[in-house]
């Protein structure tokens, strides 16, 4: 009879070697009124971050966002941040217009793209995607951002 602890180790080697999972293919608005699909996420390293104006967590780590997303645009990188659907879309409008956001934000109003990705149900929930349109990490909460910094170099490094 196997263990728990044996069970869990060999599901994990397993796994270790599975192809990683694609990024669902999604159709937003942002905030401008621009139709935009994941598909134009060919090619980019993405991070896409989910979160609410009403997350503490969300715009605590928003700065962070901000700062990983200048050091990395100019290389292939991307980012898009998806306000959930209950949040009022006035809300999100002004604290992108008020913090200045320089990429693209979503407002879900239907759930649709939180639904596609897993279903994400808590905020911040972060996926990093490699330029095969693979997921390669997911977080809920806040990163370790000098860990995604890292990881996002050598995604950027990778042909």
């Amino acid at each position: 009879m196997l263990t728990r602890r044996l069970l869990a180790a060999l599901c994990f080697a397993a796994l270790a070697g599975c192809a990683k999972e694609p990024a669902p293919t999604v159709n937003y608005v942002l905030l401008d009124g621009s139709k935009a699909s994941s598909q134009q996420w060919a090619g980019k390293v993405m991070l896409v971050n989910f979160w609410a104006t009403s997350c503490a967590t969300c715009v605590k780590e928003m700065p962070q966002i901000i700062a990983t997303h200048g050091k990395f645009k100019d290389r292939g990188f991307d980012t898009l941040a998806v306000a959930m659907s209950y949040d009022p879309p006035a809300f999100v409008a002004r604290f992108a217009e008020t913090r200045k956001l320089p990429f693209g934000v979503a407002i879900d109003n239907t759930g649709a793209v939180a639904n596609a990705f897993g279903p994400v149900q808590m905020t911040p929930t972060t996926f990093l995607i490699n330029k095969r349109g693979e997921i390669v990490k997911r977080y809920v909460g806040e990163p370790d951002f000098a860990a995604l910094h890292g990881l996002i170099e050598q995604l950027l490094n990778e042909a």
